[in-house]
């Protein structure tokens, strides 16, 4: 599991725009093969056109459950926005991604679909993910998850949520409250995102409690 696990992605690309962002999660649960768990993520984008964003993650850290924290690998992930905000229904997105081990090994290709609704102060998200490993040593399955955000715009700097995860694969699933919002840099023409979250195990599979956290820097 990667930290891009626990993320809702939105389908809209903002011409120009760059963002650096961390973010990442920890498992708390008294199981032996799950507590502990912890990963994060560091990775630059910048939105090439009005509709294309590619992103780099530079580094991949993970900790296994009882071992050691180490960096695990890099990913070249793209954004592609269909559809102008507000035209139709829904706007909607593709997300299209690689990941490289570290060391080698089976790489990781990404690509599902990116939904978006905003209705007046609650903007809505659903992603359907299939990823599937490649390269020599890999399996030949596809596995799939889903991941729903739902959030209500009090202010810009607070907009309490729920967000909700599957992995059908995995029989795991996960809900629970976050917070969002973003602050404006005076003086600059950036932005400051986070999102904090805790996500709590529907059913026995799923980890019992997961910890949510991200801060972005956008920039144009």
């Amino acid at each position: 599991m990667h930290a891009d696990d626990f993320i809702v992605y939105s389908p809209h690309v903002i011409a120009t725009q760059t963002e650096i962002e961390l973010r990442g999660y920890g498992f708390s649960d008294g199981r032996a093969d799950i507590g502990g768990e912890r990963a994060a993520e560091l990775s630059v984008a910048h939105a090439v056109t009005s509709w294309w964003k590619p992103e780099l993650y530079v580094a991949e850290y993970k900790k296994e459950p009882g071992g050691r924290g180490k960096l695990v690998g890099y990913e070249f992930e793209n954004t592609f926005q269909f559809t102008e905000p507000g035209r139709y229904w829904a706007d909607i997105g593709l997300l299209a991604s690689y990941g490289h081990p570290r060391g080698g090994g089976p790489g990781e290709l990404e690509l599902g679909a990116l939904l978006e609704k905003a209705a007046g102060r609650f903007d809505h998200r659903v992603n359907l993910i299939w990823e599937r490993h490649v390269g020599s040593g890999a399996s030949h399955g596809t596995e799939f998850r889903y991941s729903y955000a739902g959030t209500y715009a009090l202010t810009s700097a607070f907009r309490p949520g729920i967000e909700a995860y599957g992995r059908p694969d995995d029989h795991a699933y996960q809900a629970g409250p976050v917070a969002t919002g973003e602050w404006h840099v005076p003086g600059t023409h950036g932005n400051i995102e986070y999102r904090v979250g805790l996500l709590l195990g529907i059913n026995p599979a799923a980890p019992r409690r997961t910890v949510l956290a991200q801060v972005e820097y956008e920039f144009f």
